[in-house]
């Protein structure tokens, strides 16, 4: 068992891999803190394009991010194969709000994380960019993956 702060993998709803790169790598020889981000982000949109039925190419509706945050608890290098989890915190009527992890791909339900995070999406409409209610599958699809802490 790891350290209670740290959520473990068994803490997240849904898990996809994620791919390091040779420029994910800093001058330190480990994944530069702001690849995390872009990691979270990359794992969250998958899930909502997948299962959601984002469209983010011509849909009417999109999420604008409008609060993040990353803690770290350890490093990882490339080329180290990792896993991202997802599970919605909480989800109002056009903002939901992501619990996001990064583990080591052979990570078990007990293994903690080696980054975990937030990322808050505000739903808005493409042309006017006000806010739009989270509804039909977008929803089902969020409500499915509440776990929260």
């Amino acid at each position: 068992m790891g350290d209670k702060s740290i959520p473990a993998r068994r803490d997240y709803y849904w898990f996809c891999d994620v791919h390091t790169r040779w420029q994910d790598n800093d001058v330190y020889g480990h994944i530069n803190n702001v690849q995390y981000y872009s990691y979270f982000d990359t794992v969250a949109n998958r899930y909502l394009i997948e299962f959601g039925g984002l469209d983010i190419k011509d849909g009417r509706q999109i999420g604008y991010i409008v609060h993040s945050e990353c803690h770290y608890h350890r490093s990882a290098a490339f080329p180290e194969p990792l896993i991202g989890g997802f599970r919605v915190n909480r989800i109002g009527n056009s903002s939901v709000e992501y619990g996001l992890a990064i583990f080591e791909a052979n990570a078990s339900d007990d293994s903690t994380a080696i980054a975990q995070g937030r990322l808050t999406h505000v739903f808005v409409d493409r042309d006017s960019e006000k806010p739009l209610p989270i509804e039909g599958r977008l929803r089902d699809a969020l409500e499915a993956a509440i776990k929260p802490l």
